[in-house]
């Protein structure tokens, strides 16, 4: 019953929108007009962080903000890089008065905390030819003023006669929007409307419905960045998935409209229809995915719940866009949406050929089920090898492009100082309660010094108490390594003896241990999370398909799409296979956040599929048909449909690859994940699974068929409804929508 009452609802919406198509219209446009303007008028910078509650790490961040108020330890930081030219050393008087003259010049850069003089640090390799000062600013992330001025300091010192570059957090560019990546996705998902519809009315109307949901989707995530912290990674997913998911959406419902139209259906009865019907399964769809990305709020890591509520936000107007605004452009589109040319000849080579694409495809499978399991499975499964040596990680400088300030800075200190010195670790030495810490950070640095792969560990401060001091310790290895990371590990596990010793407390912070204990976090939150997505959709699965085995497949071609998802990635971003063709410049970890965010989106994807390809099947299996035919023809009606949505997401999400970084790889991954499921897993895979079940298929017990709820998702008992007083169409509707 509550199905109905859903479908009953939605069937009303839909007419009422398309009766009222000029207040619905005018009510997106002046919320799309407020929320600009109110993003307008906000000029807060996204946040960059990665701090978790309870992480070692970051509580030692906050120790020495309290200890060392002007230090500004959770503020942006970086290294100015020097290097003299070949041959000559930067203790040469010229240089050296050039080295000290852009220092100074730094000093007066808006927003700078704090910097040093690498003739006074004695931060100068032992060549003499590289030198590096440290910087800090009070905000974590710089805003373009700050930016520039600190270029165009570098630049002064380049035009000296130096080699100048800039590395750390203070020389990344200012996020952009995707714009390249939204334009790209636009324009090929366009082209795949038009040839799905052969109608260029009715490719503009899930375009159009697009850009104003993610409009409002952006605007409204930058009017929150006032009053919360956003990374600026959130607003891009949400970009993204807006995108892809409102067309999708739009699509599926104009889809259903025309055919409603093509059964001689009114014009608002048709929109009606379309809403109760398609629009039914939108809402369930949608639905999985706001849950499942909101469901990355109980991960407990600041930076995926932002991701996540963004991302959900966007899906969730994607959906009400698709059930509200679209019926109204159905009215002023009225029947131009049908289609011209393109739409006739296509129709008569299908009509001619007695065949589709799609029809051959699913006879071929459930002949030979077993035969395109085991090639499918063979070939997921070796896509999947490479997951096995997954390294998660933060990129760090030395994966930008070989032109990027911030890589070359990198290398200029590897190659003066080696490569731990681009992530070195901060050692800190509470004493508070056991006495002033200078006595007692001579025995720290002894014992660190010991350990393996510790180049050298030296106090750089001790605050105005006297109760904390701070140690410098660099490692043989870089920021990114394993050899690294057990440095960490080690230096934590010699801490209880420190403490049992002097009575100091010991932690270790810093940007790359910050990072290791991100990455440990991530790694921990995987399993869990991924659990919970799993047997949420076996749970949704039951209440859509009422079946055990249906859902049971669904939740196992889930695990399938991301063990080859997460091989493909490895193997591009990690490996370095088909590097170039991408434009990955350079291989390394991939991102902590992107296998629970994928694990996220993806579930939410792979579900819509499941959706809209299965309940037609289990629809014609309900109308009485057998098996293994109600499988052929689901699939034949469904295939073209969600053939195009696929490719429209693909293109969406692979457009974005321009981008670096987390954009890079989640953009590449979603795009690959996609490609998977729909059409290995849900398009080969389930058809021959299905085939293989037959009527075991559609079993449930008894009893869980009577408490599990009826949520008729695809409208079946509104059509049912609806044709024992089906309604012709009325003279004045097509003058109306005209």
């Amino acid at each position: 019953m509550t199905g109905v009452l859903v479908a009953t609802f939605l069937y009303r919406l839909g007419r009422f929108a398309f009766r009222r198509r000029w207040t619905i219209a005018l009510g997106w446009v002046m919320l799309l007009v407020l929320a600009v303007i109110g993003a307008a008028s906000t000029n807060d910078e996204p946040v960059e962080s990665f701090d978790i509650p309870g992480m070692e790490s970051s509580e030692t961040m906050d120790l020495l903000n309290e200890r060392f108020p002007g230090m500004a330890a959770d503020g942006a930081t970086g290294r100015v890089v020097f290097a003299a030219p070949d041959g000559e050393t930067l203790t040469d008087p010229s240089h050296e008065q050039v080295v000290q003259s852009v220092v100074r010049e730094i000093g007066q850069v808006p927003g700078l905390a704090h910097v040093t003089d690498p003739f006074q640090s004695g931060a100068i390799s032992p060549s003499g030819d590289v030198a590096y000062a440290e910087v800090t600013f009070e905000a974590s992330v710089l805003n373009s003023e700050e930016q520039e001025a600190l270029l165009e300091v570098a630049e002064n010192g380049r035009d000296a006669g130096l080699t100048v570059e800039i590395g750390g957090a203070v020389a990344a560019p200012e996020m952009d929007d995707g714009e390249i990546g939204e334009l790209i996705g636009i324009a090929i998902a366009a082209l795949v409307l038009v040839i799905t519809f052969g109608s260029f009315v009715a490719a503009g109307l899930p375009l159009l419905n697009a850009v104003v949901g993610v409009g409002v989707t952006l605007s409204l995530i930058t009017i929150a960045t006032r009053f919360f912290e956003l990374s600026g990674d959130a607003s891009v997913l949400a970009l993204m998935l807006g995108l892809a998911l409102a067309i999708d959406y739009s699509l599926f419902i104009a889809f259903r409209y025309r055919h409603e139209l093509t059964a001689d259906r009114g014009l608002e009865e048709a929109a009606g229809r379309a809403v109760g019907t398609a629009g039914n399964a939108v809402v369930f769809a949608g639905l999985t995915v706001v849950i499942a990305l909101a469901g990355l709020t109980v991960v407990g890591i600041p930076v995926l719940t932002q991701m996540g509520l963004a991302a959900a936000m966007a899906v969730a107007i994607a959906v009400i866009a698709a059930l509200t605004l679209l019926p109204a452009m159905f009215s002023f589109a009225g029947r131009r949406i049908l289609g011209g040319r393109i739409a006739r000849r296509r129709e008569r080579a299908s009509n001619d050929n007695g065949k589709t694409v799609g029809l051959s495809w699913a006879q071929m499978v459930t002949r030979n089920p077993l035969r395109v399991l085991l090639v499918a499975f063979l070939a997921v499964g070796t896509l999947a090898v490479p997951a096995m040596s997954t390294q998660l990680g933060i990129p760090d400088d030395g994966t930008y492009a070989e032109d990027d300030t911030r890589r070359q800075a990198y290398d200029l200190l590897a190659d003066g100082f080696g490569p731990g010195v681009n992530g070195p670790l901060a050692v800190v030495v509470d004493g508070a309660g056991a006495g002033p810490v200078d006595a007692t950070l001579p025995h720290v640095v002894e014992v660190i010094s010991e350990l393996d792969n510790v180049v050298i560990a030296e106090p750089t401060a001790v605050d105005e108490a006297g109760a904390t001091g701070v140690i410098s310790v660099v490692a043989e290895t870089g920021p990114g390594a394993e050899e690294t990371k057990g440095l960490v590990d080690d230096i934590r596990d010699v801490a209880p003896q420190i403490e049992a010793e002097t009575g100091a407390v010991i932690t270790v912070t810093g940007p790359t241990a910050v990072t290791i204990d991100f990455s440990q976090k991530m790694s921990e939150a995987l399993t869990p999370y991924l659990s919970v997505v799993v047997g949420l959709s076996f749970v949704l699965m039951i209440l859509v398909f009422r079946s055990i085995l249906v859902p049971l497949k669904a939740a196992l071609g889930f695990l399938v799409t991301m063990g080859a998802t997460f091989g493909a990635t490895v193997a591009v971003f990690q490996w370095g296979w088909l590097a170039d063709v991408l434009g990955v410049e350079q291989t390394g970890p991939i991102f902590s956040l992107l296998p629970v965010v994928l694990i996220g989106v993806v579930f939410g994807l792979a579900m819509d599929y499941q959706v809209f390809l299965v309940t037609r099947m289990r629809e014609e299996h309900v109308h009485g048909m057998a098996a293994t035919p109600a499988v052929i023809s689901g699939f034949q009606h469904s295939a073209r449909v969600v053939t195009a949505a696929a490719i429209i997401m693909i293109s969406v999400f692979g457009a974005f690859i321009f981008d670096e970084g987390f954009i890079k790889q989640i953009s590449f991954a979603l795009a690959f994940a996609v490609f998977i499921d729909a059409f290995v897993v849900r398009m080969t895979i389930v058809p021959a699974v299905l085939a293989l079940l037959g009527e075991r298929a559609w079993w449930m017990p008894r009893w869980l068929d009577r408490l599990v709820p009826n949520v008729d998702v695809e409208g079946e008992k509104l059509r049912d409804q609806l044709d024992w007083t089906d309604q012709p169409a009325q003279p004045d509707e097509t003058a109306v929508a005209r």
